[in-house]
C-alpha cells in the first residue's frame, strides 16, 4: 500500500446549541479534513478542529499552511508503517503537532481498513464498549447550571465538567456549591477553569471549596503557575492545555504536581502518542481522559476508539462534541451520546464512512 495522493478540506461546523467557557464562546468552528488516497481501494480520513486562535496555539490556517509542508513529504509511503510516517513528518518540520495529528488518524484509519480491525483493535482492544463519557455544563448563573447537572444526572451522565473562569471568582465559588449539592454518589465533577484563574484565585477557590468532592482541571495559564498552585490546593489538579507532550505529562506525574490529565488527541500528535500516553498513565496509576477541543465525526470517532482502550477504572471519559453538532458525517455510524456513553463505530479502521463529495472540493491536494 502506498499513499499516492493527500487531499485537505475545510468545513464549517455549525453548532446546535451555545458552548461558553473561561475564555471565550464557542461559535462554528472551522475544521480540517486530510483524506489520503492509496494505490488501493482505501482511502483514510483525518481531522483537526481547534475552537479558535484563543483556546489553542494552532487554527486552522496554520494548520492547512503546515499540511502544504507535509502533504509531498507522504507521497509514496506505506500508511500502515506509522514509525516510517512519523519520521518523514518530524524530519519535514517542527512542531505542527495539529496537522501531523491529522495525518496520523488518517494512517490508523487505513491500517484499520487494510487489517479489517477497528482501531480500538488494533491498539489491544475495547475494554470499555459502550465508552463513558463526560458532559459540560457551560459558564452560568447557580441556579442554572444546578438545573443542568440535575438533569444530566437523570440522563445517565456520571461524569461532569463544570466551566469556571473569567469573572470574579465569588461567582465561581457560588456555583460550584450549588452543583455539588446536585451531585449523586458515583457522579464524578471536574471544575474547568480552562486557564481562567490566576495562582492566588485558584487556591482561593479551592480553599472555599475544601469541603466538596471535586477536582480542578487547568486552573492557570501555564504549567509553572499551576506547579505554584499546587501544594496549596486542597483538591486532585488536573493538567488539560498545558499536557501537550509525553515529556511534559511525564514531568507532570514524576514531580507531582499533577493528578491527572484532560488529553486531547490532536495537541500531542495523534492517535500514536495518545498511545504512549496512556500507557504512561496506566503504568502511574494516573486518571486520564481522551477527548479533543471540537470536531465532527472523524475526530470524535478517533477520541472514542482510543477512550475504549483506556483501562476503566482510570479513565475521565472520552469527550465528543456530538450534542453541540447539526449533523453527522456519517448519519448511521457517527459517535453520538446515548445515556452518558458512546458507542464504539463497529466498522474497520475509524468505523464511518463518508458519502462521496460530502465536503465538496478540496482546498488542497499533494500528489
Amino acid at each position: 500500500m502506498k499513499i499516492t495522493e493527500v487531499r485537505v478540506y475545510s468545513k464549517q461546523l455549525p453548532m446546535a446549541s451555545g458552548y461558553n467557557m473561561s475564555s471565550a464562546a464557542v461559535g462554528d468552528p472551522e475544521t480540517t479534513i486530510v483524506q489520503i488516497v492509496t494505490n488501493t481501494a482505501h482511502i483514510g480520513w483525518g481531522e483537526i478542529c481547534p475552537t479558535g486562535p484563543l483556546p489553542q496555539s494552532e487554527h486552522a490556517g496554520s494548520i492547512q499552511a503546515d499540511l502544504a509542508l507535509l502533504g509531498p513529504a507522504l507521497i509514496g509511503l506505506d500508511p500502515r508503517r506509522l514509525g516510517l510516517v512519523h519520521d518523514a513528518t518530524t524530519s519535514t518540520m517542527d512542531g505542527g503537532h495539529g496537522a501531523k495529528s491529522a495525518v496520523d488518524i488518517a494512517c490508523w484509519d487505513l491500517m484499520g481498513k487494510a487489517y479489517g480491525e477497528r482501531i480500538c483493535d488494533l491498539l489491544g482492544g475495547a475494554r470499555m464498549d459502550p465508552v463513558s463519557t463526560y458532559y459540560v455544563v457551560p459558564i452560568g448563573t447557580p441556579d442554572d447550571s444546578a438545573t443542568l447537572a440535575q438533569n444530566l444526572q437523570n440522563a445517565g451522565h456520571t461524569k461532569l465538567q463544570l466551566k469556571a473562569g473569567g469573572r470574579h471568582i465569588d461567582q465561581d465559588i457560588a456555583v460550584i456549591q450549588a452543583v455539588t449539592e446536585t451531585i449523586r454518589p458515583g457522579v464524578d465533577l471536574f471544575v474547568d477553569c480552562n486557564r481562567g484563574w490566576t495562582v492566588g484565585e485558584a487556591i482561593q477557590v479551592s480553599q472555599a471549596c475544601a469541603h466538596l468532592k471535586l477536582a480542578i482541571e487547568q486552573p492557570c495559564a501555564t504549567y509553572a503557575e499551576c506547579a505554584i498552585a499546587r501544594p496549596h490546593l486542597r483538591h486532585p489538579l488536573l493538567l488539560d492545555e498545558c499536557a501537550d507532550s509525553l515529556a511534559t505529562i511525564a514531568t507532570a506525574i514524576g514531580t507531582g504536581v499533577a493528578d491527572g490529565f484532560g488529553m486531547k488527541l490532536t495537541r500531542v500528535g495523534g492517535i500514536s502518542a495518545m498511545r504512549a500516553i496512556r500507557d504512561l498513565c496506566e503504568a502511574t496509576n494516573t486518571p486520564t481522559s481522551c477527548d479533543d477541543s471540537w470536531g465532527g465525526d472523524i475526530i470524535a470517532a478517533a477520541c472514542v476508539h482510543v477512550g475504549a482502550t483506556l483501562n476503566p477504572n482510570l479513565s475521565r471519559g472520552a469527550w465528543i462534541s456530538d450534542p453541540y453538532q447539526v449533523a453527522h458525517y456519517d448519519e448511521k455510524h457517527g459517535p453520538r451520546i446515548v445515556n452518558g456513553t458512546i458507542a464504539v463505530p463497529p466498522g474497520p479502521g475509524l468505523g464511518i464512512t463518508i458519502p462521496s463529495g460530502y465536503f465538496g472540493s478540496p482546498i488542497a491536494s499533494y500528489s
